[in-house]
């Protein structure tokens, strides 16, 4: 599900990148992730969840790049 908003918000130019502040251009190495603790019995209780992705700016003249979990924070 994640993914898919990454994938609107750069297709509708609405992530922005802190740097020039354009749209970024693309993403990559998209990874949903689970964070989990385990008790002595084997039970797994889930923590928190997650989604890492890496941006890429793209625009002439702007070599940011970022791997986060906080993408949400780019999309206007």
């Amino acid at each position: 599900m994640s993914e898919n908003v990454i994938k609107e918000a750069i297709a509708e130019q609405k992530m922005r990148c802190p740097k020039c502040k354009k749209p970024i251009q693309k993403y990559e190495k998209f990874m949903e992730t689970i964070d989990a603790v385990r008790d002595g019995f084997n039970v797994i209780e889930v923590d928190s969840r997650a989604s890492r992705v890496t941006l890429t700016c793209g625009n002439a003249d702007c070599e940011w790049k970022e791997r986060t979990e906080y993408w949400a924070e780019y999309i206007d």
